[in-house]
């Protein structure tokens, strides 16, 4: 039997979030147990926590039938595990992960993980994207472009000029799977600049590709959305950023994602992704 956590990362109130599941100490099991077990769970991810020769701890992600190279919310829910239990004092950490070595900040209210530096990809055109929304051309925001963008992991950038457009929104799940495909992408992250709260952006996020139909926060998503945004004249390229998502609302999972741009001469020198935790329960499976 194994012990694992179950955790709302990226909470905005007690029931927001998105859920993420963490097994401690687990050296003694295979990668196929993983799988195993993350399918067992069913949470969008579950991480597990092994030792590292070169890093504070090496962590492997699930979906439930796939390993993915990082993920932005488990690592939240568990850098806050370990600090809440006492197992870590504040401070910095390092992460070891199948997308590299990532510095991770656990300070006394909020985690912050640094991501890889931007990177960005052939993209789907605004007709294929529309073909997976059923939506017309022009709701789609024309003075933004869709583009593919990575810190981490590869997404589908996609601008949606009206809110209401966004909330309503009825996709097509088979062809978003197929493009996610074709692309080499995990999923599709929508945005409008319209939000409920006053924040930077109204995000939801599909990744039917990895059997994850939506998901209520995402840290990775969102810190290629910040980059996406400063790259692209949004934002002031003079200065450090620190921008909020908002998240999960048609979810009834409400949920607020932090990201700073520390800028260096006009450029981002580095992409930091945070936010809150929450101990929901322990799952024995």
């Amino acid at each position: 039997m194994i012990k694992a956590y179950a955790l709302n990362a990226f909470t905005k109130i007690q029931s927001g979030g998105n859920p993420a599941a963490v097994v401690l100490n687990a050296d003694n099991i295979q990668i196929e147990e993983m799988q195993a077990i993350a399918k067992k769970i069913g949470f969008s991810e579950t991480a597990f926590i092994r030792k590292s020769r070169c890093a504070s701890y090496m962590v492997n992600f699930f979906t439930p039938n796939e390993q993915v190279d990082l993920c932005g919310h488990a690592t939240i829910a568990l850098f806050t595990l370990l600090r809440d239990k006492g197992i870590i004092p504040l401070g910095n950490y390092l992460q070891e992960t199948l997308s590299g070595i990532l510095p991770i900040y656990v300070e006394k209210d909020i985690v912050f993980m640094e991501q890889k530096l931007p990177e960005d990809y052939e993209a789907p055109s605004a007709k294929e994207i529309c073909d997976c929304l059923n939506i017309n051309l022009n709701e789609i925001n024309s003075q933004l472009p869709i583009k593919i963008v990575s810190t981490g992991l590869k997404d589908i950038i996609v601008p949606i000029k009206k809110l209401d457009t966004l909330l309503k929104l009825k996709p097509d799940f088979n062809q978003i799977k197929k493009l996610s495909h074709t692309y080499k992408c995990i999923g599709m992250h929508l945005f409008s600049l319209e939000t409920l709260y006053g924040n930077t952006a109204h995000c939801r996020n599909f990744a039917p590709l990895y059997d994850i139909f939506e998901e209520a926060a995402t840290g990775t998503s969102n810190g290629a959305l910040a980059c996406y945004l400063y790259n692209n004249g949004f934002l002031d390229k003079k200065i450090c950023h620190k921008l909020n998502f908002e998240q999960g609302y048609v979810m009834e999972r409400p949920s607020e994602i932090i990201v700073k741009l520390i800028v260096q001469n006009e450029k981002i020198a580095k992409v930091l992704v945070g936010g809150n935790a929450q101990l929901q329960k322990t799952l024995i499976v």
